[in-house]
């Protein structure tokens, strides 16, 4: 197959395309920026509001409380929660370090748990972490992939601990037809640029039943104030600025269309990868997003070199597990013996709504002469 044209120096397949392109879509962006700009209510304006609104009835959770970043949503959720020290949060091995720091800024400790052949977590590991200091579980729908919640769920209510929902991958994504966010106390999601939802800056969420829950996380977000009111509890400003929830409110409308591409995109690799690297397989179980395309390749950094080389961009999510960052080395916790195994395996291809199928062949046959000896 003949190389493709060159996007910009060196590259012909991006591993993302942040550009808004589409005059259309662009001038959506911008009437809706302009709209803000005119009646000023920059901060919690009403489209803020709108927003919550609608990521409440998409997820299936009575309330959303929109912050400025997926992680202050795990943060502010993580203090709603009353952790601090004495206290355990259970979570997996492999995701951003955002997902344990979390845990750690409330003065609980991270108990990490090791991953299955899918890259989440594996509720047989976290029964055997489960002690009487056990407050939460944190399991992350991993690459846009949900986690087994019905085993999950049923740990849960046996122990009678907490699940709150890292789901900053993979909004839009379902367990057995049910959204993910939906299944835990709390639902915890990220709209940053690089995220299926995406806006043109930081965006998060944080989605609950409890009215209790909805109004504590508005404190937390304002510095543990309501508007003008006492302060009640220390916090910080994790508020979202209204040009972002405008800016995602038009972007919610174009979702169904991108994530449709995605899923396609999924397959149209699946179909020229099985033969030579482990894909992600699909499940009748799982309503996938595809955040990221993790593959298993053995040789994976030589592979990596070979495809940058070839102009194609891939990345490692991520290439140091949580429990071997400097900052949790202390804890001693070591075993994890998949994550291990896994971790040194895994390379995201390419994968958003502007990738063509003619770029996916492309990837897939220099993948593919890689395996038979044309590096």
């Amino acid at each position: 197959m003949d190389p493709l044209p060159e996007v910009r120096p060196g590259v012909r397949v991006p591993f993302l395309d942040l550009r808004v392109a589409d005059p259309g879509q662009r001038q959506r962006l911008l009437d809706a920026i302009d709209r803000v700009l005119q009646h000023g209510r920059l901060v919690l304006g009403p489209e803020v509001a709108q927003f919550e609104a609608r990521v409440a009835a998409t997820v299936g959770h009575r309330h959303c409380v929109a912050v400025n970043s997926g992680t202050d949503a795990l943060y502010f959720a993580m203090r709603a929660l009353d952790l601090g020290p004495g206290d355990e949060v259970i979570l997996p091995a492999l995701s951003w370090v955002a997902t344990a720091n979390a845990i750690a800024l409330t003065g609980a400790t991270p108990v990490f748990a090791d991953i299955g052949d899918d890259l989440n977590l594996d509720p047989d590991a976290v029964a055997g972490l489960i002690t009487s200091r056990t407050r939460a579980l944190l399991p992350v729908h991993y690459t846009g992939r949900p986690c087994d919640m019905d085993r999950l769920m049923a740990l849960a209510d046996r122990y009678h601990f907490a699940v709150v929902e890292d789901t900053a991958q993979a909004f839009g994504a379902a367990w057995r037809g049910r959204p993910v966010g939906s299944f835990g106390l709390l639902g915890c999601f990220s709209m940053n640029p690089m995220k299926v939802l995406n806006a043109c800056g930081e965006a998060g969420a944080v989605t609950t039943d409890r009215e209790d829950l909805r109004a504590r996380l508005e404190r937390l977000r304002h510095s543990g104030a309501l508007g003008r009111s006492p302060c009640t509890e220390p916090s910080l400003n994790g508020r979202l600025d209204t040009l972002q929830a405008a800016i995602l409110l038009e972007r919610m409308d174009l979702l169904p269309g991108w994530l449709a591409v995605r899923r396609q995109r999924a397959a149209d690799y699946g179909a020229h990868l099985t033969e030579v690297v482990r894909v992600p397989a699909p499940t009748p179980e799982r309503t996938e997003v595809h955040y990221l395309y993790p593959i298993l390749a053995e040789g994976r950094d030589e592979l990596m070199a070979y495809l940058a080389r070839e102009g194609i961009e891939t990345q490692i999510h991520h290439p140091v597990l949580m429990p071997d960052q400097p900052a949790y080395q202390g804890l001693g916790q070591n075993h994890f013996p998949k994550a291990r195994t896994l971790v040194k395996r895994i390379l995201c291809l390419p994968i958003h709504e502007k990738l063509t199928l003619r770029e996916v062949e492309f990837v897939a046959d220099r993948v593919r002469r890689f395996y038979r000896g044309g590096a």
